[in-house]
């Protein structure tokens, strides 16, 4: 039998990691699969990458198949080593399912005289007369939600470019509204998941999931870092140095917060949980007011002359 250099049908390299086996698989799987490529070959090129993809997605399969070594070539003549195929040491036994793709009889002889595997369905790709049936890929998007959406839940109508099957069985692009629901509490850069509204499967099989990151839109009044917000918190000169009662904006409404007598410009002021809220896994956030001192610009007589005799009175000198 010949030899099979699955990291080549894959086009990957021996060092390669379980992402780049994965997606390597899914372009080619998308360019070959037989219900929509128009590839002279395409059937057994398929068979080849699901093969390969069936072996290298699997640790204990990589490994075994790694113990060849790397000095073999495709289409050369190949017998298993000693060990191999059931023997004390080996990979055989029916320990491994395959996928059974109909026609042909499944796999090839070499994947049967590594590991004598047992036929059954794996990848979700399943055979029979010949037909071909694969899940759909997942994909991802983004969307953007206000705070107030966070603090709150929401349910949002949205509009995406989706891919879809066309008539003709190609690939197309297509757009799509879609309902989402957003849970109170959510944090930015957390997944929503819509099941079964990825991409389309071939074949007749299931669909992908949608996966959406949550982007949070600016805000006018806080900024946000993790499940805490801050907010700049201008005061006067004078609520600085004798203190003072003033109202601070949370996602809930306003609440009156005590200014210290000598605060100073940079001061963190905490409410405690006025930040996003806690959900079942993770806890309420903070809101902190960070304490910005602004001094007036246009100033009439009577206050200029307060302040000239405030400071010919005042024994407070910052830069002593």
């Amino acid at each position: 039998m010949e030899y099979k250099d699955y990291y080549k049908i894959l086009g990957v390299e021996r060092g390669a990691d379980a992402d780049a086996i994965k997606a390597a698989y899914r372009k080619m799987a998308r360019k070959y699969h037989p219900d929509v490529s128009k590839e002279a070959n395409a059937e057994d090129r398929f068979k080849d990458l699901q093969e390969a993809y069936e072996v290298l997605k699997d640790p204990e399969k990589r490994t075994a198949y790694d113990q060849l070594g790397s000095n073999w070539r495709a289409g050369q003549d190949f017998r298993p080593p000693p060990g191999w195929g059931g023997q004390p040491g080996g990979f055989g036994g029916g320990g491994f399912g395959g996928a059974d793709f109909g026609g042909n009889g499944g796999f090839s002889d070499f994947f049967e005289s590594l590991f004598r595997q047992q036929h059954g369905g794996a990848g979700g790709f399943h055979g029979g007369g010949g037909g071909f049936r694969s899940q759909g890929e997942d994909s991802e998007a983004s969307i953007q939600i206000s705070l107030e959406d966070a603090a709150q839940g929401a349910q949002r109508d949205i509009n995406l470019e989706m891919p879809t099957l066309g008539p003709d069985g190609r690939m197309r692009r297509e757009a799509r509204r879609l309902t989402v629901k957003i849970p109170k509490g959510i944090r930015e850069g957390q997944r929503l998941r819509m099941a079964g509204q990825g991409s389309p499967g071939m074949g007749g099989g299931p669909n992908g999931d949608l996966y959406l990151q949550v982007h949070f839109q600016p805000h006018s009044k806080f900024r946000v870092e993790g499940a805490d917000l801050y907010h700049d918190l201008h005061i006067t000169p004078w609520e600085a140095v004798l203190g003072a009662s003033v109202e601070v904006p949370t996602l809930e409404g306003s609440v009156r917060m005590k200014i210290p007598a000598g605060s100073s410009s940079g001061q963190k002021l905490r409410l405690s949980q006025k930040g996003l809220p806690g959900t079942s896994s993770k806890p309420a956030g903070d809101l902190y007011a960070i304490i910005q001192i602004v001094v007036p610009k246009n100033i009439s007589d009577d206050e200029k002359a307060l302040w000239t005799q405030l400071g010919e009175i005042s024994s407070y000198h910052p830069r002593r």
